[in-house]
């Protein structure tokens, strides 16, 4: 094996592979990037089994081959070579040798015939969805979403209707929810796949166009131009979110969300470090927010707000509040609350961009 390729043409997508790329494993060839040159393009695959990515670039490729490569100290050398450099890639022995000008590296290669073998797709069901859009939708989801044993909590639930995107995540302690109209959506029925966390945090690396969707009895595809993310099923029941989501609560906060969320981060200061947690006593025309730490002391603020409802105390993680505000860009957030006991709905004031809707749960102060 043997070709060459501007510097350009290979960083970007070694770059990408780097999240999908196993430091830690058990397994030491999933450490590697898998390259196959043919047709003067070269493809490079990383894995670490539950998720996977596919992607190509040009190259002048002379003696066409594949070889596994430690995909972290070949992206190392190349990223720290000048710009605008040539590269030559050589494939010796049991060597794959990176050259430009009087740089070189020799790196090991790993038994490429060891590499776990991909999915792969042809994007039949033509679906697909302006990337931006979906970028979005993701930040909007993507701090609600957990990491433990029960697996239907570790990504978030896409749904595809005609038209219509939904992604929802919950942690047990807090849901996102969000919704875009997508014109010419087209499904025969509705879609409902929980993609992992992992997934969705290589999809926002993703830039420009549109990015197309596909499935399978066994994994979930996502493609954006010349780069395919490969992502295991999770084989589980998403919670009854919309349950959850509280209906008719009477009292409406409404408060801007600057002054909000730079209240939140100064009376947090005193917050316990575990709990994170603040009061909020909340009166016709103000809200005063309030946290103590029996070994530091204590923090209070105060915030103009418009307010409909009886007086109420109630307590909140300041990170789980500033999670779901820094999100946004209104100007004004909008808390519907029941008691000091219930779930509170938070929405931005007024809609922006389609649906957004976050369910926290009180906590005691």
């Amino acid at each position: 094996m043997r070709f060459s390729a501007s510097k350009t043409n290979i960083v970007n997508e070694l770059s990408l592979l780097q999240g999908i790329v196993e430091k830690r494993t058990t397994m030491p060839i999933l450490a590697n990037v898998l390259m196959t040159a043919n047709s003067q393009r070269v493809e490079l695959i990383a894995t670490d089994l539950e998720v996977g990515m596919k992607s190509v670039f040009q190259a002048e490729v002379k003696e066409e081959g594949r070889v596994a490569v430690n995909g972290k100290k070949l992206f190392d050398f190349i990223r720290l070579l000048p710009e605008d450099r040539n590269i030559d890639f050589l494939k010796k022995d049991d060597y794959m040798i990176v050259r430009s000008g009087e740089s070189e590296i020799k790196i090991v290669a790993a038994q490429e015939e060891d590499f776990p073998a991909i999915e792969e797709c042809a994007f039949d069901n033509h679906l697909s969805f302006p990337l931006d859009t979906f970028k979005g939708m993701v930040d909007c989801v993507f701090y609600a979403i957990t990491q433990e044993q029960r697996y239907y909590l570790n990504g978030a639930l896409l749904s595809i209707n005609n038209n219509q995107l939904e992604l929802v995540s919950t942690d047990g302690h807090r849901l996102a929810y969000t919704k875009r109209e997508i014109e010419d959506l087209k499904v025969g029925k509705e879609i409902n796949q929980i993609v992992s966390k992992k997934t969705l945090n290589e999809i926002k690396k993703f830039e420009n166009g549109r990015i197309e969707f596909d499935f399978d009895d066994n994994s979930l595809f996502f493609r954006v131009q010349n780069r395919v993310l490969i992502s295991r099923i999770i084989e589980s029941k998403f919670p009854n979110y919309q349950a959850v989501i509280p209906k008719n609560n009477p009292n409406l906060l409404f408060i801007n969300r600057e002054e909000l969320v730079s209240a939140i981060k100064r009376v947090s200061v005193l917050s316990a470090e575990r709990s994170r947690g603040i009061k909020f006593e909340i009166k016709q025309g103000e809200l005063r927010l309030f946290s103590s730490n029996p070994e530091m002391g204590e923090a209070r603020d105060k915030v103009d707000v418009e307010y409909q409802g009886e007086d109420l105390e109630i307590g909140f993680n300041s990170q789980y509040l500033l999670d779901f505000l820094l999100t946004l860009s209104c100007a004004k957030v909008r808390m519907e609350i029941k008691d000091e006991n219930s779930a509170v709905l938070m929405k931005p004031e007024p809609e922006e961009n389609g649906v957004y809707l976050y369910v926290l749960m009180p906590m005691k102060i």
